[in-house]
């Protein structure tokens, strides 16, 4: 395979990118030209003062060809849908053969949360068995959608379920994107567990996780979730939505069960809490890296 690298000022970088794309290249990728140079210049300011054009001054853009493409075909189609003639500096360069797969694969490995749950890539299953007396395996691919327990909101909810979930407690996981705090929950010791998304590709991945890692979880749209309480509700979600689902979250735990909250910064901790606080007191049960887990018991 060749790549077309090609130099160009900022203010044609995003509208040049669109075209090779919109021309056929596999990929395209931007990069600051004097990288490592006296003259390398950050792309993003302090809040309030990010630069207009996110771009740098001078640019060198990227683009992976089609085995067999001719890039002056590419360059020319590219020219016709940007309206104005290519003709800044550029060069061909090979890319050697390599077997991408693995080479991503090697990337990543096995994720550890806490004494208790390890995170294990399809690729390294031969780990799963290694988790140890005491410790669960959930066997899960990075780089998929909808979570893959990299984040730190993601290891502080698998914390608290380690560290605080009671054994055979009915589970409700709201957003459960991928699946895996309801799977690490029954994995844990849960009973009944539910698992609840709005995206409806979400709810399938939650199901085709749980199957690979042989445990027995119903995943299903919001519309489908029943009536009833439960003695354990997470929810890993975003601030905002958090505060509009209150009411509904703290009426799906039981007198006496408890309500985790996580996906909210630090700085917004109050603002969460406050919007519970008409039906459960929630505190910060742990923080990393800038967010934190909420916690809290329904009277």
């Amino acid at each position: 395979m060749r790549e077309l690298v090609l130099l160009c000022p900022g203010t044609s970088a995003e509208a040049i990118s669109d075209a090779l794309m919109d021309a056929g290249v596999l990929s395209v990728s931007v990069e600051d030209a004097d990288l490592d140079t006296d003259r390398e210049q950050p792309l993003f300011g302090e809040p309030g003062t990010e630069p207009e054009t996110l771009a740098w001054d001078r640019n060198r853009i990227v683009a992976l060809l089609p085995d067999g493409a001719d890039p002056g075909q590419i360059l020319e189609l590219a020219s016709q849908l940007l309206g104005s003639p290519i003709d800044f500096p550029h060069e061909l360069r090979d890319v050697p053969d390599a077997d991408w797969v693995r080479l991503t694969q090697s990337q990543f490995g096995p994720i550890e949360v806490g004494e208790r749950v390890l995170i294990v890539p399809s690729w390294h299953a031969d780990q799963l068995a290694e988790a140890g007396p005491g410790r669960i395996a959930l066997k899960l691919d990075p780089g998929l959608a909808f979570g893959t327990g990299s984040h730190p909101t993601t290891h502080l909810c698998l914390e608290w379920l380690a560290e605080q979930l009671p054994p055979g407690s009915t589970v409700l996981d709201y957003g459960c994107g991928s699946g895996i705090l309801a799977i690490a929950a029954v994995m844990l010791g849960a009973g009944a567990t539910l698992g609840v998304d709005i995206d409806e590709q979400a709810v399938q991945s939650s199901r085709d996780n749980a199957l690979a890692n042989q445990v027995v979880l119903d995943a299903m749209l919001p519309d489908r979730l029943p009536d009833g309480q439960f003695d354990v509700v997470v929810a890993n979600i975003l601030s905002n939505p958090l505060k509009v689902l209150a009411p509904m979250l703290a009426g799906r735990v039981r007198h006496g069960g408890q309500l985790v909250l996580s996906g909210v910064l630090e700085r917004q901790a109050g603002e969460v809490a406050a919007a519970y606080a008409p039906w459960l007191a929630m505190s910060v049960w742990r923080a990393r890296e800038g967010w934190v887990c909420l916690a809290g018991v329904k009277p």
